[in-house]
């Protein structure tokens, strides 16, 4: 059941979710008219501004090449639309990898300039945790990220299920508990066997957000161009498709196009007019036929 668009989503709000329901629902949006969309259903409790964005809005082949002001510029025009929904910008590669200062004035655009209510960084080594810390200590409510982090992909080679061996089985565990205790809000968990998600979730206080982890998660996320297949090519098994938009947008192109070519668009009923006294007036003069002259 949809919430109230008015009841308006905090973070408290979700972390006494956990455990008790319901089920955190949470969406990617990139601009204002799919935010606002999402946010008037009152279904969507979390929007997540992703560096996804690299790949489903911009044409990049992985998140890598997103810049820091494409995702200010993206998440402004979010926040925008939402009047419900938390907004969460996801800092992008190189924005938190150089030292404390430089992650928390970057952190603080989202917030300041954008408008966004937390951030979501990827990874919890020794280093990411520190910052993480400096973060929330700087007022700046942190997401984190564990399991499969696309932010990755040139140290990794290619996007794979992450924990199915023991060994990084337990240390996805243990990375998520270390950031609930860096302060993070809430953690995303991706890509991971169910089993793995289940005991995280189990582990941690704080609420765990899935996308392709399973259905133990307190809540889960899609990329909405994938759920609504508007993006194409290669989709991971986890992503389910719940219209297809490509098929769509697809047709009434080609309708479009059709009549247009055919002289059936626009027609009279899609067409502006005169008033019938403005058109005579605006209409040129007869002109008379020349006299003929006669025989003399």
């Amino acid at each position: 059941m949809a919430n109230a668009p008015d009841d308006k989503v905090t973070i408290p709000s979700l972390q006494a979710r956990k455990g008790t329901g319901p089920k955190i629902v949470c969406l990617t949006a990139y601009d204002y008219p799919t935010a606002k969309i999402l946010d008037e259903s009152g279904a969507v409790d979390l929007i997540l501004v992703g560096d996804s964005l690299g790949m489903v809005m911009l044409g990049y082949e992985n998140t890598v090449p997103v810049t820091m002001d494409e995702m200010i510029h993206h998440t402004r025009a979010v926040t925008r639309a939402v009047r419900r929904a938390l907004v969460v910008g996801d800092m992008p590669y190189f924005s938190f990898h150089l030292g404390v200062d430089e992650t928390i004035r970057n952190a603080s655009r989202f917030l300041k300039e954008a408008g966004a209510a937390a951030v979501k960084i990827e990874g919890a080594s020794a280093k990411r945790l520190k910052l993480a810390a400096a973060m929330v200590e700087a007022e700046i409510p942190v997401m984190g990220h564990v399991g499969l982090t696309p932010q990755s992909i040139n140290r990794y080679g290619r996007f794979r299920v992450r924990g199915t061996a023991v060994d990084e089985a337990r240390r996805i565990v243990d990375d998520a508990v270390r950031l609930e205790e860096a302060g993070a809000f809430a953690v995303v968990l991706e890509s991971m066997p169910i089993e793995v998600a289940a005991e995280v979730t189990r582990a941690v206080g704080i609420p765990t957000i899935g996308i392709g982890a399973g259905p133990a998660c307190d809540g889960q996320v899609l990329v909405l161009h994938d759920m609504l297949g508007f993006s194409t090519g290669y989709m991971p098994k986890f992503v389910k498709k719940y219209v297809d938009l490509n098929a769509v947008i697809r047709g009434a192109v080609e309708a479009y196009a059709s009549e247009v070519r055919e002289g059936r668009f626009p027609d009279d009923a899609t067409s502006y007019h005169l008033k019938p006294e403005v058109a005579a007036a605006l209409a040129p003069p007869k002109t008379r036929a020349p006299k003929g002259r006669g025989r003399r």
